[in-house]
């Protein structure tokens, strides 16, 4: 065989002792790639090997943009319904409010004021059935100018919501009551009427205009969207309101824009920001991000152990070899430089699949979903468990980029031990003992 390898190596005219990765060493090096029947436990490890730094890159890819896409999915949802500075009053509550709310929409960078009356209620059906939900009393023309409400209408409109007479509700609470578009939905508050027996809960009920679906359980089962004026009255605030959350154009930018909303309100206020709202959420998910890549890193790692067990047998098995071609000529760092590009193959056409298959997957990733949740008769992904209701995936080049160079580098770093091995065979003794 290592004959072979060398006349026809001296027929391109490269001997043995060419020049790095020449020709010569490339032929020999792929020839101990293919299998023979007496090599075909050392092929089955290096078939282990390929698989597995296969299916290592294609989970970490994978799992990385399942989790990309989550964060994304998530933050785009919770910060398209909910401002991304909420300013709230420090000297007294706001009942100039749509003038502030004007002052605070003309800064520089911000999108939308949305002043708003907020508070718990017990939604009702008149069929039976109750949950608790969260009411939001906003303007009309602020609602249509939110695009995750306005453009998510999925039954109904905002007509008669405007006009003072409905109320918007989310899909999932509309089914989990049994209520469609034109029916009551009842709402009871426990900040109702003060009398000399006490605080009566307040109970009243509401036509529903429309069925709204962002996307997220969490919301789309528990918010109701009110006229401002009717959740002022409903709540006992009249011509006040609790908050105004303001929308920007960068959420990043949010530092910046703190000392100009203050000067813009001219009166003591609280600001919170979208970061401090959701940071133990946000830090949650960094983390969980983290140790995934962690974890699953040692599937790759495993692969390339698979890779030095099979080298190391290889070179075992191809003791004679190594000794006819170094008295043929062939140096110690030509023989070294064979082995590691046996190894390194494997490595290198591994992290190509697993990068085509996690490709693959995670454009195709709801449909295969979908497909296992038919196979099973289960849901998988229970939007009420993982609040979106599809499963996303959003691949990051550099994320991308990274693992493949880690996948790269641990197998060439499991080649150099065995490859190093192999140079340093004494050729008598391989011969002496083959």
């Amino acid at each position: 065989m290592a004959e072979a390898a060398v006349d026809r190596s001296s027929k391109s005219g490269l001997g043995p002792a060419g020049k790095p990765f020449s020709t010569f060493e490339r032929l020999v090096a792929w020839r101990y790639l293919r299998a023979r029947r007496k090599e075909a436990f050392i092929s089955v490890i290096a078939g282990f090997s390929f698989v597995g730094i296969m299916l290592g890159v294609a989970t970490l890819i994978i799992v990385m943009a399942v989790m990309n896409g989550f964060r994304t999915e998530l933050v785009s949802r919770i910060l398209g319904i909910n401002g991304h500075m909420i300013v709230q009053p420090v000297d007294g509550p706001f009942t100039d409010y749509p003038v502030l709310s004007g002052k605070l929409a003309a800064v520089p960078g911000i999108k939308m004021a949305l002043p708003l009356v907020e508070g718990q209620v017990l939604a009702s059906a008149q069929a039976g059935g109750s949950t608790g939900a969260l009411v939001r009393g906003a303007r009309a023309e602020d609602l249509t100018k939110l695009k995750t409400i306005s453009d998510n209408i999925k039954s109904g409109d905002i007509v008669g919501y405007a006009s003072g007479e409905g109320v918007l509700i989310g899909t999932r609470m509309a089914d989990q009551l049994g209520l469609r578009v034109g029916d009551l939905i009842t709402l009871t508050s426990p900040e109702g009427d003060i009398t000399p027996m006490g605080v009566n809960p307040r109970i009243k009920s509401y036509k529903i205009s429309g069925l709204f679906e962002i996307g997220m359980s969490e919301y789309d089962s528990s918010i109701i969207f009110m006229p401002l004026e009717e959740a002022q009255l409903f709540f006992n605030a009249e011509g006040l309101v609790q908050s105004i959350e303001l929308f920007v154009d960068n959420p990043d930018d949010i530092d910046n824009l703190r000392p100009k909303v203050e000067e813009a309100a001219g009166r003591q206020i609280a600001i919170t920001d979208w970061r401090q709202r959701n940071q133990t959420f946000f830090s949650a998910l960094q983390v969980e991000r983290n140790v995934m890549f962690m974890i699953l890193t040692l599937i790759v790692l495993v692969a390339a152990l698979n890779i030095i067990s099979g080298l190391i047998m290889l070179v075992k098995d191809k003791g004679s070899d190594i000794a006819i071609l170094r008295t043929m000529g062939a140096s110690a760092g030509a023989i070294m430089r064979i082995f590691f590009m046996t190894g390194a193959a494997i490595g290198i056409v591994g992290t190509i699949a697993g990068v085509l298959l996690g490709v693959l997957v995670c454009v195709n990733i709801e449909s295969i979903r979908q497909f296992f949740s038919w196979i099973s008769g289960t849901v998988l992904f229970n939007p009420q468990v993982y609040f979106l209701s599809q499963l996303p995936a959003e691949m990051d080049l550099s994320e991308t980029i990274s693992i493949v160079v880690m996948a790269l580098t641990l197998s060439f770093i499991a080649t150099i031990f065995p490859a190093w091995r192999a140079s340093r065979l004494d050729p008598v003794q391989a011969l002496r003992y083959e």
